[in-house]
């Protein structure tokens, strides 16, 4: 159904226009003596997808994904290499493509029907069908430049869905509607699946990816860096994203400039997270062990130190906020250079970012000697926990007692 044989295709990078005649002069006199600037966002791509297949096409924006969508549709040409399609392809590409903004919604309907050929007589059939899909009964006369982006998705998808299309493209555009509709965009994808339709999916949702495509391809740079299983993929994918974000945040944290303030008779040197490994790390799963280290230097022997820490979540709410003094846990006297460990053996928090405020006070909380204000970073991420909404897991257990019997039904 579908083929790319080592397919290659490059943009010309646009720079800014000029805003003057002086610029366009200069501009122009510029271009003449050097090169045009090239962007590849495809090179040396082949794959196959055949009759009835749900492949996924993952990887990070700027990755090649949409343009081979738009290559698969003929909406663009390769530079070189040879796309083979054969089939009705209907595509969903960006949000409203095809539709003309002064045209009402059912008119707009008939218009995309027209572009693949499909009589009048034979969309008005679908008519009610895509209508009702939509949800949009009472704003299909309505000029779809009034709608919603959220009416604008729900067309565009009832549409394509609904041309009886041997090919769909689907591009990340369904992310635009609500988490409702995207339940009912994928029940029926689901339903094109089993009815034999080749489906060929851009999506950011790697749940919805595994649990949809027979393949997935995943794109880097404009060539694919890997194919096969989805949840094989996907984890590749996921774990070359994290090693990339820890590098990110690891710098960050070092060389972040932060609010700081104190008397500085006691700084705080150095802050940095472990595992239960001593592996310096700055991404967590919930319930990974978790240590967070703070390294000093006393320029003077100081009596009854307090240190504590704070953890935010990314909007600025307070988690936690434990010290040394409120957990009992007296240090007489420091001077020099020395660490203190915070240590966390099951971490609650759920799926997020959140930051860490680092202090050294008095023993009287009067005289701040240093302050690091949501100074470091770290990341929670899924993984295996099962929870996925809200702040932190309360790790409960749930629990079921029948109580009662229906008449008729046996206790075996």
């Amino acid at each position: 159904m579908i083929r790319f044989d080592r397919v290659s295709k490059y943009f010309h990078a646009h720079r800014q226009r000029p805003r003057s005649f002086h610029e366009l002069f200069i501009e122009g006199w510029r271009l003449k003596r050097r090169s045009p600037d090239i962007f590849w966002a495809l090179r040396d791509v082949s794959f196959e997808i055949q009759p009835g297949e749900t492949v996924g096409l993952i990887g990070p924006n700027g990755a090649g994904k949409s343009t081979v969508l738009k290559l698969a549709a003929r909406v663009l040409e390769p530079t070189s290499g040879r796309v083979e399609v054969r089939g009705r392809v209907a595509a969903l590409l960006e949000l409203g493509v095809g539709f003309h903004p002064e045209l009402t919604g059912r008119e707009n309907i008939f218009l995309n029907g027209a572009f693949l050929g499909i009589p009048r007589r034979e969309m008005a059939r679908r008519l009610d069908a895509i209508v009702a899909f939509a949800e949009l009964e009472d704003y299909i006369d309505v000029p779809v430049k009034h709608y919603s982006s959220g009416m604008y998705i729900r067309l565009a998808f009832a549409v394509s869905v609904y041309l009886d299309a041997e090919i769909l493209l689907v591009d990340e555009v369904l992310a635009v509607g609500d988490a409702a509709f995207q339940r009912k965009c994928l029940d029926h994808l689901f339903n094109l699946q089993r009815s034999g339709v080749t489906i060929l999916l851009v999506s950011h949702d790697l749940d919805a990816v595994q649990r949809l495509c027979h393949r997935a391809l995943w794109f880097d740079h404009g060539r694919i860096r890997m194919e096969g299983a989805p949840a094989a993929v996907v984890q590749a994918y996921l774990d070359q994203v994290r090693r990339r974000d820890e590098r990110a945040l690891e710098a960050h944290n070092r060389e972040n400039a932060f609010p700081r303030w104190g008397s500085g008779r006691l700084r705080i040197e150095q802050v940095y997270l472990t595992d239960a490994t001593g592996v310096e790390r700055y991404q967590f799963e919930t319930g990974e062990a978790l240590r967070i280290h703070l390294r000093y230097r006393a320029v003077e022997r100081i009596a009854r130190p307090i240190f504590g820490l704070a953890i935010h979540r990314h909007d600025g709410v307070q988690i936690c906020g434990p010290n040394t003094a409120f957990s009992g846990f007296q240090i007489p006297w420091v001077e020099g250079e020395g660490e203190l460990i915070y240590s966390i053996p099951t971490l609650p928090l759920l799926e997020g970012t959140y930051l860490i405020s680092v202090s050294a006070t008095d023993e009287r909380d009067i005289e701040i000697f240093d302050y690091h204000d949501r100074a470091y970073v770290f990341r929670v991420i899924r993984g295996h926990h099962p929870e996925r909404y809200g702040l932190l897991t309360m790790n409960g257990r749930w629990e079921h007692e029948r109580l009662s019997i229906p008449h008729g039904v046996s206790s075996r």
